[in-house]
C-alpha cells in the first residue's frame, strides 16, 4: 500500500508542477492570476515529489 501512495504522490506532483509551471511559462490555464500562488505551488509540488521519491525508495 505505502508503494502505491508514494506513486501517486509522483503522479500528482508532476501533474501539480506541470499545471503551474505551465500558468507561470505561458500563462494558459489560469491566465497567470496570481504568481505568488504559482511560486507557491510549484515549490510545494517539487517538496511533494522529493518526498514521495524518498518514500517510495525507502519501501522498495
Amino acid at each position: 500500500m505505502p508503494k502505491i501512495l508514494s506513486i501517486a504522490g509522483l503522479a500528482i506532483s508532476g501533474l501539480l508542477l506541470l499545471l503551474f509551471g505551465l500558468d507561470l511559462a505561458a500563462e494558459v490555464p489560469f491566465g497567470r492570476y496570481s504568481m505568488m500562488m504559482d511560486v507557491a505551488f510549484v515549490v510545494s509540488s517539487g517538496i511533494l515529489a522529493y518526498l514521495s521519491w524518498t518514500t517510495l525508495r525507502e519501501v522498495s
